[in-house]
């Protein structure tokens, strides 16, 4: 059971050297999404415990924003080297993805920091629950509430602002199927 490559399509052969610096790329995606997730979580660590938001954030929930660190770190940190590697990986022959060029990765992170802002103010009030709620349970909220959090964001008509104009555009070989 061999997959075949579309009609008049050249079969993709993946050289050894590719298939390492794949794994280097995914390795380093990786790597750098766990190590922001644990930067996130002790930076807001630090602001809660002797912080600023110590009178904020009640001791009941405080894990509501260690599962908010954990989201954004993790999300900054694998974001981040896909806008990098958009930049210099890509190409405009054969129908391939173009790369993207430098103002684009500056929308790119612009909305991947406002979307972590948007996550730490989730996660700031679903701490909030520490007032009312046990420890375990506000830490079962925030994880819902953080990892759906992205959902008011999604029902966005984005496109009104002149926003989502190339969201929903198929490319490459989709995008000649759906043409026929």
């Amino acid at each position: 059971m061999s997959a075949e490559s579309g009609a008049g399509q050249p079969k993709a052969q993946r050289s050894a050297a590719g298939n390492v610096a794949f794994g280097a790329g995914m390795l380093l995606v990786l790597a750098t999404a766990v190590l922001g997730a644990f930067a996130a979580v002790a930076l807001l660590g630090r602001t809660v415990d002797p912080g600023p938001l110590s009178d904020v954030v009640p001791d009941d929930g405080h894990n509501a924003l260690v599962v908010g660190g954990i989201a954004v770190g993790g999300l900054t940190g694998l974001m981040l080297p896909v806008i990098l590697f958009g930049m210099v990986r890509g190409t405009e022959a054969n129908g391939g993805t173009p790369r993207v060029g430098p103002a684009a990765a500056a929308r790119k992170v612009l909305a991947v920091l406002v979307f972590d802002i948007w996550l730490l103010i989730v996660a700031l009030l679903v701490a909030q629950l520490g007032w009312f709620l046990p420890a375990r349970l506000t830490t079962v909220v925030a994880v819902f509430a953080v990892g759906f959090g992205w959902m008011p964001l999604a029902m966005v008509p984005w496109e009104r602002f002149g926003l989502g104009e190339g969201f929903g555009k198929l490319r490459g070989r989709s995008a000649s199927r759906q043409a026929k």
